[in-house]
């Protein structure tokens, strides 16, 4: 199935382009699932859809699901005092009830993962378009199923578990309680949940759209997305200009306004697949305006970006990692590296990336950034690379 996860600044108009581009797709009879959790409420203006447990119908091949966090989180929250009862017990902790419970910050992006996951393993629908949330958080929310098990990893290493039978001596030994099993099969059990929303997002039939206005502001959001994205391994497939004012205007402020739009859409089409969408006058509602937008189809093809190992400079000795960042800028750019691990840090952007097996056994002999692609140099350590006869 392929699944298209579409973002934007705050009030670009991004549920709006999901809800016409998951109609025109459903339009042309594939079985499409549009997925949303806007807090603003735009995908139910726009296409009438109740927050619900349950995904709605909304045309012939058109299906409409917002998760409801509020009750996700009071079912995650319940199961886990439940699991958790005895060390609650130990502890004289009170248990809470499910109609005190309200959800805690997090709770709706871990509830949007979910459903994801869940929409991407059905074999219900061929496309799944995606409503994230504004480009910040859904930032956030395309790194958290990453950095969460890099987390449960080191709090809770896998090996640990093997000396389950050892555990009660051990504990004796130590003279500390050792960790009950409920918390590593709960570790294993999030393990497994999170890497099926990491396969999601690293298949090839996975794509990232960007919505944005264009103009100064939307021009500085877009570079910062598409950094931010390069970081994670991807790219968008498109960028949407979207509210496009016409050409030929009367009024002096709106000509203004839309010199400006077309100094911004020249430099995005130089640069991305770019599609303006005119400004309708209007707020779209109903699907007669989402029709009228006109948006770009689905490509055929995800958008991932490759991070390769080369030796193009093997009679040298040097491997290269490529890693492509572009719209980077030198002095924004750190590396460090810790162990078997890679930190990189572009502006306000980080990401902890293991190394590949041949690069664990190397040191770093440099790194430059040339033409938006950023190019490690690593030296065989002669301590740990085999050597041959």
């Amino acid at each position: 199935m392929r699944t298209l996860l579409i973002t934007g600044p705050g009030g670009s108009g991004r549920s709006t382009i999901a809800a016409a581009t998951a109609q025109a797709a459903a339009g042309t009879g594939t079985r499409t699932l549009l997925l949303g959790a806007d807090r603003g409420d735009t995908l139910g203006a726009a296409l009438a859809v109740p927050t619900g447990a349950a995904p709605v119908h909304v045309t012939e091949h058109l299906t409409a699901w917002r998760p409801d966090a509020t009750e996700s989180f009071r079912t995650d929250l319940t199961a886990f005092q439940t699991r958790a009862s005895s060390a609650l017990e130990l502890l004289g902790a009170a248990r809470l009830d499910a109609e005190e419970l309200t959800p805690l910050p997090g709770a709706e992006e871990l509830a949007l993962l979910r459903a994801l996951r869940d929409a991407a393993l059905s074999e219900a629908y061929d496309l799944l378009v995606v409503d994230l949330p504004p480009t910040p958080q859904a930032l956030a929310l395309l790194a958290l199923p990453e950095e969460l098990r890099r987390y449960l990893r080191r709090l809770l290493p896998a090996e640990r578990q093997a000396a389950r039978a050892l555990r009660p001596v051990l504990g004796r030994l130590a003279g500390v309680p050792m960790p009950s099993e409920w918390l590593y099969d709960t570790a294993g059990r999030w393990d497994v949940e999170l890497a099926a929303v990491e396969a999601v997002l690293a298949d090839r039939d996975t794509s990232v759209r960007l919505v944005a206005e264009p103009g100064p502001a939307g021009a500085d959001a877009v570079r910062a997305a598409g950094l931010a994205l390069a970081l994670r391994g991807l790219r968008p497939d498109a960028l949407v200009a979207n509210r496009v004012l016409p050409e030929s205007v009367e009024d002096t402020w709106l000509a203004a306004l839309g010199v400006q739009q077309r100094k911004t859409l020249d430099e995005w089409q130089g640069t991305y697949d770019c599609h303006p969408v005119r400004h309708l006058g209007h707020d779209p509602r109903g699907t007669d305006d989402l029709t009228a937008l006109a948006v770009p189809g689905v490509n055929a093809t995800g958008s991932t970006v490759e991070w390769s190992v080369t030796d193009e400079l093997a009679e040298e000795g040097v491997l290269v990692w490529h890693i492509p960042l572009p719209g980077a800028i030198r002095d924004e750019l750190d590396l460090v590296r810790r162990g078997d691990e890679l930190v990189v840090t572009v502006g306000r952007f980080r990401r902890i990336v293991p190394l590949p097996s041949a690069l664990r056994r190397c040191t770093v002999a440099g790194a430059a950034l040339r033409e938006g692609e950023l190019r490690i140099r690593f030296t065989p350590d002669p301590g740990l690379w085999p050597q041959g006869r």
